[in-house]
């Protein structure tokens, strides 16, 4: 852990760094490759030690698929090495590793090569291996039409601002950012003369930079204040069972989940951060006129922490994910989309039992809260107290069943995950399953892969 804040420091000093003196206009775009593949290689070996050679294993016997494998196939075969090698990783931390209690965790930096590997895989098919017409809107956008050099490969997947924490971000993006197009890009799509502009302006990432560290900043304190001082293996001690009421036990659920949020606030912002100080991440002008350097954003807390449906609460969770899972997956499956991206989402965190309990659990609730949604929201829309009634109570269930899906999701195991969900009567459950059979299924205008789509955030975490 003291490792990792280093060397996300040191990226941020990098990063800022890189910005002002490795600017497009100072540097040409292999220098800068060159710098941030340097860096990121560094960082990793830094942090990691020896086991920093899985990720460039992994990298290398891609990058050999990628300019060896034919298009039509190219996708399939990096699909399956790279979730293979990752596979077999997970494996080991189990088997070997005690449920991955290492010094130096390399799964997670593996975890983000791995997507990265896939989408650009993915994305090199479309380009060239699909015609136009056979494409979406976004698949077209960003299809890449020749296959990377072996310096912008490396720089894509082994970059200084993302090798320890992420987040993914699609290929012709960071081309963009290191070829000096990114913000460029962005700003054209707005009309400045109307705006009263007669250039396009100059946005600059150290407001948002500073902002995000103020986050990282709060998330850190309550890590260190909160986090072990609540430990989520309290609610199954068997003295706090004997003694703690049923709505007292669901109470301290929720705050030891609360407990257990900072940290996943703290890498993932602090991430965000250090992209943007680097000039990567801005993704263009809100409706008032404010520059948005949200590209890369993988969580909106303020959205996560009041949201009112399961469905809003995972939306805003690990956002880069679920946009990787979308893209390479639930939009290429030929059948069964929800099914295959579930399976790809369990298989990419681990083989944790814990994690197969949340997903399992996640969509259980999913599909009872949109039963309840579609059935009863419109009778509380009549007026403003009944509207902020629903809301309150909404916002309560919700922040509940998220705590009682993640909670194996920390614990891992199946004992402790077993013994959790029998201590509060695996009412969720129930309740859920009462739902579904009670309330009668409304019928929805959409097509049945576009219904679809809403489970695909149930499917999101860590």
């Amino acid at each position: 852990q003291i490792n990792f804040v280093a060397c996300q420091l040191f990226a941020l000093l990098a990063a800022f760094w890189f910005r002002i003196y490795l600017s497009p206009s100072h540097a040409s775009s292999a220098v800068r490759h060159a710098f941030a593949t340097l860096f990121g290689i560094y960082f990793a070996v830094f942090c990691f030690g020896w086991y920093s050679i899985h990720l460039f294993v992994l990298v290398m016997m891609n990058y050999g698929i990628m300019n060896m494998a034919s298009i039509p196939n190219i996708h399939r075969y990096s699909f399956v090495v790279a979730m293979g090698y990752l596979t077999l990783c997970h494996i080991s931390r189990i088997y070997i590793f005690h449920y991955g209690i290492l010094t130096t965790d390399f799964s997670g930096p593996l975890m983000i090569i791995t997507q990265k590997i896939t989408t650009l895989a993915c994305q090199l098919h479309d380009g060239i291996g699909r015609q136009a017409e056979e494409l979406t809107a976004e698949q077209n956008r960003l299809a890449v039409k020749s296959r990377p050099s072996l310096l912008e490969y490396l720089s894509y997947l082994l970059n200084f601002m993302s090798i320890i924490a992420g987040p993914c971000s699609n290929y012709k993006d960071y081309i963009a950012f290191i070829e000096g197009r990114h913000v460029h890009m962005k700003l054209l799509e707005v009309n400045w003369k109307q705006k009263g502009y007669d250039r396009l302006p100059d946005p600059s990432p150290t407001g948002a930079v500073m902002y995000k560290l103020c986050i990282t900043l709060v998330s850190l304190i309550l890590f260190l204040t909160l986090t072990k001082n609540f430990p989520m293996a309290y609610i199954i001690d068997n003295e706090f069972l004997e003694k703690t009421p049923f709505l007292s036990r669901l109470g301290y659920l929720y705050v030891v989940t609360q407990a257990a949020k900072p940290k996943y606030y703290f890498a993932w912002t602090l991430a965000d951060a250090v992209n943007n100080a680097a000039g990567y991440g801005f993704s263009g002008v809100d409706e008032r006129g404010t520059f948005r350097w949200d590209l890369l954003s993988n969580l909106n807390i303020w959205n996560i922490e009041t949201a009112t449906s399961f469905k809003m609460y995972i939306e805003n969770w690990n956002i880069q994910t679920a946009a990787w899972l979308k893209r390479v997956c639930y939009d290429r499956a030929p059948w069964y989309p929800t099914a295959l991206t579930f399976i790809l989402s369990a298989l990419w965190h681990g083989i944790y039992p814990g994690y197969y309990f949340t997903f399992l659990t996640g969509i259980l609730i999913t599909l009872a809260a949109r039963a309840i949604r579609n059935n009863c929201r419109h009778f509380f829309l009549s007026s403003v107290p009944l509207k902020i009634a629903y809301d309150v109570v909404t916002w309560a269930v919700t922040q509940l069943a998220v705590c009682y899906t993640v909670a194996p999701f920390v614990m891992l195991a199946v004992e402790p995950t077993i013994k959790f969900y029998k201590s509060v009567y695996f009412h969720m459950h129930i309740l859920s399953i009462l739902v579904l059979l009670l309330l009668p299924i409304r019928p929805q205008t959409r097509s049945v892969r576009a219904q679809n789509q809403a489970m695909l955030n149930s499917i999101k975490s860590k």
